[in-house]
């Protein structure tokens, strides 16, 4: 077995800092500004004296990690200007470094910033008065929260009991048919309805404003966001009915308007969109973002024909022209305009020449729209309620001892033999619903997939783009992903769904568990290609009235990091390092042997010494031995996986029966109640299944092969945890910090989490009185090529994480520190208090100013447990 983390660590030839020899005569300091950055490169690395014109990469064998160690300290010292990573990665000598510092205003003779631009930072004073008064409002807000999630189970359940009552009376099977298609489309009509009305009876117009998280009017805000959230219309996005409901909520949206991005705009009234606009998937535009214990609300205006990339950023107050478009894997900030008919990309965006807009509109008719949406609605209530209602009457007739688990009566919750039968039973339907959901997976969307031709020009809302969209929704399912990532077995699953992976060099971890795609038969990954995790591979291209689907191919011997949309003009080749959350670039020429990293992208070194540590693991009879090793580990993980699924059905379906047992007593609020326990027995499932494969004790810092067993507890780990996406449930409510840190994470009090994603929970520490808001990950791991690292990361008190930032592991984030959106914080920075950092790689903001002191020792204390 490959040495553990604990020998790594101790292991001088595998130190990690240490400096390797150039082999060329040692070229001393010539200036003050030399001198002063080749100490500090010094102590980082830990050795006596560096040669100023050794590459830091390359010769002296640093790493990524390393030079934001030393950019850290640079930071500190007042007579130098600011250095970043992508100055790093620009300079990587200290004579290149030094003489691009020559121009640069030392940071102690940088003006202060203007008022306006700290005026929402608040100082650790006003943190702690808004603390003393703010617990008694998080209190309350809570206990609103929770009546109106019992309301709302109230409210659900006398529907769907009234429905089902008024069903079975039917007199027969036709009539029973009609009476579900009555009230499926009543349901939908009424479900539809319920947040329209709640919004304008609880909020009325939005309007830019402030609102004080946990007070009442965030209550009213947090319902609203919920009701809409939660409407089954978000099952039709790519559709017009989507854009009928944004309008119905008060968004001003012009004709022709295609929206593919699940995640939903709240504050609609301030959303702008003009005729024949495109926004992709993955997109955020809701209007509103948290900020400093604040919900701040702001207009998002785009003209006419505009293009909105995949896994963008709109921050409040942003706007575009008519024609302009937006990259994929870009942001707008806040005050940031788009002129009419440019192209900009990069977080921050920027003027670029890239062209997004790559398929031609075709002529398609209102009757064509009109069409698409009656069919959706018919499919809905005349196909799909009217199943889900037979489906139960036929299995009850089919299997007789399902009947008492319904009824069991109290006789019967008492006995053994109704429990024996309750496992044996979920067992079954567990089993058969995974054999029968894989074949469907496997066999419906190969049949299907003839049907649309690639590189052809369809037009939108008609038969093929009905196909089209049921094909990614068919090979899209994460259970299977989950299931079979992060294994030898998931090369063989994408090759059954339609990838084309040949000839493939098996590694046992060539994807993990968050693979995308639009269409699986036109996806391509060459041989010795590695992907982390959250790849979503782009295969259509899309105007407002037609799509076309096309091949979409990343080269081999390549290495994907986390986050990444790959589109089809993508000008990688052979033997890149794709870095996370990196913009793949469409234009230029093809780029091979070299990483890219950033949005826009900029090279960096394929790879560094560090990373190639376990490269004699890579072949031979020890690669064969530890494969086969890390095949039967990741088999067992599946195998339970798959065993806690089928424990927390049975569960489920075990307080549904018991629930039905209480409902000729208590009526409809024994159903409401049963809500309510399901949700404690799935927190209680996760919680114990995290503690569990933990052995009760919190995750240490790694640094080891993909090969070494540490590795492959942790890829069991990412695999039994992957439930935490039931807690989004929970966003916005003090309920998700009470989970996080029974979870292991060390959280502050009265912390906002509008959508956090935490892979390490036991790794990460949070300060009291944080802002996260939706889509921000941190993340205490990273995987490069054969070798895996983790570490704690910690945010001190009051800091912001805007939407779809990622901080990434080794990072220190001081208080009252705001992290602009989409930004991308790398491995070991450390963010001095309350500083402003945005961008990818992040860095300090133009207006921010120069404070002497780090900021992080409260973030520091909290990573320490002191």
């Amino acid at each position: 077995m490959e040495k553990s983390a604990e020998v790594l660590a101790s292991d001088p030839a595998s130190d990690p800092d240490e400096s390797s020899t150039t082999g060329r005569p040692h070229a001393a300091p010539a200036d003050g500004t030399e001198r002063i950055l080749a100490d500090i490169l010094a102590g980082v690395v830990h050795t006596d004296r560096v040669s100023v014109d050794s590459h830091f990469f390359t010769e002296m064998g640093a790493d990524s990690l390393v030079m934001a160690h030393f950019c850290a300290r640079v930071r500190k010292h007042q007579d130098l200007p600011s250095v970043s990573m992508k100055d790093i990665y620009r300079y990587p000598t200290i004579r290149s470094l030094a003489a691009s510092m020559a121009d640069a205003v030392p940071a102690a003779a940088q003006a202060p910033a203007p008022a306006s631009a700290l005026a929402d930072v608040p100082v650790p004073e006003a943190i702690e008065a808004a603390a003393a008064r703010g617990t008694p409002r998080y209190v309350l807000c809570g206990v609103l929260q929770a009546l109106f999630f019992l309301g709302y189970s109230y409210l659900a359940a006398l529907v769907v009991m009234s429905g089902a009552e008024w069903i079975s009376a039917g007199t027969s099977p036709f009539d029973m048919y009609l009476r579900s298609v009555a009230f499926g489309a009543a349901a939908l009509a009424g479900l539809c309805v319920l947040p329209i009305a709640g919004k304008w009876l609880l909020v009325g117009r939005w309007k830019p404003q402030e609102i004080r998280i946990w007070s009442l009017a965030y209550f009213r805000f947090w319902c609203v966001r919920t009701l809409i959230r939660a409407n089954p219309m978000v099952l039709f996005v790519g559709s017009p009915l989507y854009v009928l409901y944004l309008r119905a909520l008060g968004a001003r949206i012009g004709r022709g308007v295609a929206v593919f991005s699940k995640h939903v705009p709240v504050c609609t009234d301030l959303l702008t969109i003009g005729d024949g606009t495109v926004i992709r998937k993955d997109s955020y535009f809701s209007c509103y973002r948290g900020h400093s214990g604040a919900i701040q609300t702001g207009p998002v205006t785009l003209g006419k024909e505009v293009l909105i990339g995949e896994v963008t950023v709109l921050d409040i107050g942003t706007a575009m022209g008519d024609g302009a478009q937006l990259g994929h894997a870009s942001s707008l900030h806040t005050g940031q305009s788009v002129p009419a008919g440019e192209r900009w990309h990069g977080s921050p965006a920027q003027p670029g020449a890239a062209d997004y807009r790559v398929v031609a509109p075709v002529e398609s008719g209102r009757s064509r729209r009109v069409t698409y949406c009656l069919t959706q609605l018919l499919i809905l209530v005349g196909v799909s309620v009217p199943l889900a209602v037979g489906g139960v009457a036929i299995l009850l007739a089919a299997v007789p001892r399902l009947a008492p688990l319904l009824e069991p009566g109290p006789v019967a919750l008492t006995t053994w033999a109704f429990y024996a039968d309750a496992l044996a039973v979920s067992f079954v339907l567990f089993c058969g619903t995974v054999l029968i959901g894989l074949l469907l997976v496997v066999t419906v969307p190969r049949l299907l997939h003839p049907l649309v031709k690639p590189d052809t020009v369809h037009p939108l809302y008609g038969f093929r783009y009905g196909v089209h969209r049921s094909i990614g929704f068919l090979t899209n399912r994460k259970f299977f992903r989950v299931l079979f990532g992060d294994s030898s077995a998931v090369v063989h699953y994408l090759r059954a769904i339609g990838y084309d992976l040949s000839p493939v060099e098996q590694t046992g971890s060539n994807f993990g568990t968050e693979v995308k795609h639009e269409n699986p038969f036109l996806s391509k990954v060459g041989s010795g290609t590695m992907v982390a995790d959250g790849l979503s591979i782009m295969n259509a291209d899309y105007s407002s009235t037609s799509f076309r689907v096309t091949r979409t191919a990343i080269g081999p011997h390549n290495f994907l990091g986390n986050h990444i949309a790959y589109p089809p003009q993508g000008r990688t080749g052979e033997n890149c390092l794709l870095a996370t959350k990196v913009m793949v670039p469409i234009e230029g020429p093809v780029r091979e042997n070299v990483g890219l990293l950033g949005s826009p992208s900029f090279e960096i070194p394929r790879t560094v010494d560090r990373d190639s540590k376990f490269d004699h693991l890579k072949d031979g009879d020890a690669f064969r031995r530890l494969l086969s090793d890390k095949n039967k580990h990741n088999t067992g993980t599946a195998v339970l996986h798959l065993m806690l699924q089928w424990l927390l059905l049975f569960l489920v379906a075990l307080t549904a029966s018991c629930a039905a047992d209480f409902y000729p007593t208590y009526g409809v609020a024994a159903l409401a109640l049963a809500n309510v326990v399901v949700m404690v027995v799935t927190v209680t499932y996760i919680v114990l299944g995290e503690r569990i494969v933990t052995r009760f004790r919190g995750l240490r810092p790694l640094y080891c092969s993909i090969y070494d067993l540490d590795f492959w507890r942790h890829e069991r780990y990412w695999k039994v945890t992957a439930a935490t996406e039931y807690l989004n449930v929970l966003n916005g409510t003090p309920y998700k910090n009470v989970v996080w840190r029974l979870l292991g994470v060390r959280i502050g009090r009265r912390v906002f989490d509008d959508g956090l994603f935490l892979p390490e929970r036991s790794l990460a520490a949070i300060g009291d009185d944080c802002t996260l808001n939706a889509g921000t990950v941190i993340q205490s791991h990273s995987q490069e090529d054969g070798a895996f690292k983790s570490d704690h990361s910690a945010l001190g008190a009051g800091c912001t994480l805007g939407v779809g930032a990622l901080v990434h592991y080794g990072v220190t984030v001081g208080d009252g520190a705001v992290i602009a959106p989409d930004s991308f914080v790398m491995k070991g920075e450390e963010l001095p208090a309350h500083a402003r950092w945005g961008g990818n790689p992040a860095r300090e903001m133009p207006e921010n100013p120069k404070t002497p002191d780090s900021g992080g020792a409260r973030a520091t204390a909290l990573i320490s447990g002191v």
